[in-house]
C-alpha cells in the first residue's frame, strides 16, 4: 500500500525569473520579449496559471522548466503576462482554470530524469488532482509536469 500525499505544491514560473527576463527584454534563449494583446481564445498564462482575457498584455517566450543542464532540459513556448502580475499565489491548490484535462502528466524522479512508466494522459474534463496525487504517491515520482496534449507545452509543475 502506498502513502497518501497530503499536500501538493504548485509551481508556476517564478516571478523573480520573469522579472529578470522582462528587465533584460529577452527570454534568454535568443528571443526578444514582444508584448501583444491576448485574443482571449485560450492563451494559458504560466505566471499566474489562468487563461488570458482578451486585450491583456501578454508575451510568448521560450522557457525551460528545469534550469540545470540535462538531456531532460526542454525549452518550449509559454505565454506569460508582459508585465508583473504577482504570480500564482495559491500554491497549495491546483489552478482553477488549468486543473482539468485533457492534459499530459509527465513524471520525473528526484534526480530530474523522466519516469516514462508513470507518464499519464488525462481525458477531456477530468480533474487532474486525483491523478497527480496518485502519481506523487509513487516512490519513484518526485515531480509532475502538467502539459498541454498536442504540443506538450509546459503549464506548471507539482510536487508533494
Amino acid at each position: 500500500m502506498t502513502a497518501v500525499t497530503t499536500r501538493l505544491t504548485i509551481h508556476a514560473i517564478d516571478p523573480a525569473v520573469l522579472a529578470g527576463l522582462r528587465a533584460a527584454g529577452t527570454d534568454g534563449h535568443g528571443n526578444d520579449i514582444a508584448p501583444f494583446a491576448a485574443t482571449g481564445d485560450g492563451e494559458p498564462l504560466r505566471c499566474c496559471l489562468r487563461f488570458a482575457a482578451a486585450g491583456e498584455r501578454i508575451a510568448l517566450i521560450s522557457y525551460a522548466p528545469f534550469e540545470a543542464p540535462s538531456p531532460w532540459r526542454e525549452v518550449g513556448p509559454v505565454y506569460v503576462h508582459a508585465d508583473d502580475c504577482g504570480g500564482y499565489r495559491t500554491t497549495a491548490e491546483l489552478p482553477q482554470e488549468l486543473r482539468s484535462g485533457p492534459r499530459v502528466l509527465r513524471t520525473y524522479r528526484s534526480d530530474r530524469t523522466m519516469n516514462y512508466e508513470h507518464n499519464t494522459l488525462v481525458d477531456q474534463g477530468a480533474d487532474l488532482e486525483v491523478t497527480i496525487r496518485r502519481l506523487l504517491d509513487e516512490p519513484d515520482v518526485a515531480i509532475v509536469h502538467v502539459r498541454t496534449v498536442l504540443p506538450q507545452c509546459f503549464l506548471y509543475a507539482v510536487t508533494a
